[in-house]
């Protein structure tokens, strides 16, 4: 029998029963912004307008939208096998994504831990390393290193490490035993800069004040996005993370980069641990795994800390983590298909192509009403507004909206920070749209 409860021409009857997610519910819900097709670099929303997709959906499509070939492979494996338990029984993908992940890895990440969000990865994470360390007689190593301004995720983990005080206020004390490290946005001395910044690799020696305070012994990990997307495309200066890097081998904390926004091609290579030159201990991802098709995250780990755990009795369960989702049939074959469709048509390399003429005409923005900083990176691209006084926020978010509504142009809107991260199979006339569409609306609010 067909739906009857299907809208009919992309509008619900009734916008009330869903809670929805970072949103202000009342406020969408008097003019909502419903999305109902998608296809290549552009949505079609209800008025079956199209909206060319300026954020990758949110962050996550990067190869676009509605791909055949990763449409297929979720279709033929929902029709072959649904749904396999993850514990103590197997079913193939997994294992075969995992080895297609540990060869796009950098170093010795060569094993794989599959959730089913960034949220979750950041949790799995954090419980890893806690193991770890346990397992080699330092248990007393439980505190976490954060950023100030750092997002990874809504879990009380990655809540307890994440740096956004907006996400945090709400929930209580959250987890004992976290401290933050300084965030590297500097408007004072690096506004404007194309690329990454001049200044603020120093910002690193922040974790040598934090070993001091703390004692090494007590700490478990550090925990930093390469580039903080959700605070606004936040970058850090050349030898900030390598000096994180040898701060923490000097004593004995693991790294771990969150690449959940900047894996899978959004800065040029696999994930930016390639392309800034430095291997963390533990690696975290989710959005492009799958193109966003289907949700799932994953935890790349390195030999080191996989080994650490594969001793004791055979029969022995080795980690007590995981989810009933953990290495999904549709989740694996969407992630497969989309490895294969960004290798086809080389959009890891797309960043890099297509960065320098993205960073330019990004830039020409530059003098426009209340903009106060451009920052890019790859294909990520932030244009920062002057906040209104009294009412920060609603400066972005008028942008936001009117890029939608008189532009047809998809952007995202972190604050007065209006956030870009195009799929990578974007054009140069479409990034000319972007642009000059941006230009206007910020010229058009006041």
């Amino acid at each position: 029998m067909p739906r009857t409860d299907m809208p009919h021409n992309g509008r619900p009857h009734s916008l009330d029963a869903w809670w929805m997610p970072f949103t202000a519910n009342r406020q969408f819900k008097a003019a909502p912004r419903l999305l109902v097709r998608a296809e290549g670099m552009y949505y079609r929303d209800a008025d079956d307008r199209p909206i060319l997709d300026g954020a990758a959906g949110l962050w996550c499509c990067n190869a676009g939208h509605a791909r055949p070939r990763i449409v297929q492979a979720i279709q033929q494996q929902a029709a072959t096998l649904d749904f396999a338990p993850p514990f103590q029984m197997g079913s193939p993908l997994p294992f075969v994504l995992a080895e297609r992940l540990a060869t796009l890895a950098p170093g010795p990440l060569n094993h794989a831990f599959f959730t089913n969000s960034g949220s979750e990865a950041v949790d799995t994470a954090m419980k890893i390393v806690l193991g770890y360390h346990r397992l080699r007689g330092e248990g007393q190593r439980t505190r976490f290193i954060g950023r100030e301004k750092a997002y990874h995720g809504v879990g009380f983990g990655g809540l307890s490490i994440g740096g956004l005080p907006n996400n945090r206020k709400g929930f209580g004390p959250l987890l004992a035993g976290s401290d933050f490290l300084r965030h590297t946005l500097d408007l004072s001395r690096n506004a404007f800069s194309p690329g990454l910044p001049r200044h603020g690799a120093e910002l690193a020696e922040d974790l040598e004040r934090l070993i001091a305070l703390h004692d090494a012994s007590t700490i478990a990990a550090v925990f930093v996005e390469p580039i903080a997307g959700s605070a606004g495309v936040i970058l850090p200066a050349p030898g900030y993370l390598q000096r994180l890097r040898e701060i923490c081998d000097q004593h004995g904390i693991l790294l771990v980069f969150d690449e959940v926004i900047t894996g899978f091609g959004r800065v040029g290579n696999a994930f930016a641990a390639q392309r800034f030159g430095v291997t963390p201990d533990l690696l975290t991802m989710a959005k492009g795994l799958t193109n966003g098709a289907v949700p799932m995250g994953a935890v790349l780990v390195s030999d080191a800390i996989h080994d650490a755990y594969m001793q004791g009795p055979p029969g022995a369960i080795e980690l007590f983590h995981g989810y009933t989702y953990s290495g999904h049939p549709l989740a694996c074959a969407a992630a497969l298909a989309a490895l294969d469709t960004y290798a086809a048509e080389g959009l890891f390399d797309r960043a890099i192509e297509l960065g320098e003429y993205w960073q330019t005409r990004l830039h020409s923005l530059r003098g426009l009403p209340n903009v106060v900083d451009i920052r890019n990176f790859g294909l990520i691209g932030a244009v920062e507004l002057a906040p209104r006084k009294g009412a920060p926020g609603s400066r972005g978010y008028e942008v936001f909206e009117r890029c939608f509504r008189d532009g047809q142009l998809l952007v995202r809107c972190t604050g007065d920070v209006i956030a870009l991260s195009p799929p990578l199979i974007i054009e140069r006339e479409q990034i000319d749209r972007i642009v000059d569409v941006l230009g206007e609306m910020i010229r058009a609010t006041g």
